[in-house]
């Protein structure tokens, strides 16, 4: 066994903030075998929660911490947006009751892996596929929590917004926080509207 183990730990806790995940195929990359793996899991370093997932011993992961663990350990390209990245830039009319929900979006191609939807994140997840957007316009990277999360901007939020209404929001609802949309920079809604491929959308923003 390595002697530099403890070594070898510190350094790989210190990569991840708190609150993050450990993903084995991310910690095979940087040098940690699937024996060492195992050590850590056996001297109580590393938990599993899930096939080829893990965290500190101890340690209640939280939802942004898991989905930045997410997106830069596998290279994925999952987003905070709608209502979500709305009440993240504090443009959200009303607080949420009781548990609260986190919309993501990600490329048609990406599914949310099996640990994921398996784990109770103390939150509601709801994800969406569609090509109704670029996957790149209006999409910002956010320092959140000590993890850098892909969270839409408010003007793409409150197209996503659109795009989910009425099944998943209210159109009154939406038409209040339009009004603390006002100011929004008309340069990046037209980008946003040229790109977006969605009719529904673009005739509920100019109604």
């Amino acid at each position: 066994m390595n002697t530099n183990i403890p070594t070898k730990i510190n350094q790989l806790l210190q990569r991840v903030p708190r609150g993050g995940l450990f993903l084995a195929s991310w910690m095979y990359e940087n040098g940690i075998s699937y024996e060492l793996q195992r050590h850590y899991k056996n001297s109580h370093w590393l938990t599993s929660i899930g096939t080829g997932v893990m965290i500190r011993t101890g340690e209640m992961p939280n939802i942004y911490g898991v989905i930045g663990s997410l997106n830069e350990q596998n290279n994925k390209h999952f987003s905070i947006g709608a209502m979500s990245a709305l009440e993240i830039a504090g443009y959200s009319h009303y607080l949420p009751m009781g548990k609260r929900t986190v919309v993501l979006f990600s490329p048609k191609e990406e599914r949310l892996p099996s640990w994921f939807t398996k784990n109770d994140w103390e939150v509601y997840i709801r994800h969406h596929t569609t090509e109704c957007f670029n996957d790149i316009t209006g999409i910002n990277t956010v320092m959140q929590d000590g993890f850098n999360l892909l969270i839409s901007s408010p003007e793409r939020a409150f197209l996503e917004c659109l795009h989910l209404a009425p099944t998943y929001y209210n159109l009154t609802d939406l038409y209040y926080v339009m009004e603390m949309l006002s100011l929004l920079p008309p340069d990046k809604v037209k980008k946003l509207l040229e790109d977006c491929k969605s009719i529904k959308v673009k005739r509920l923003f100019l109604y």
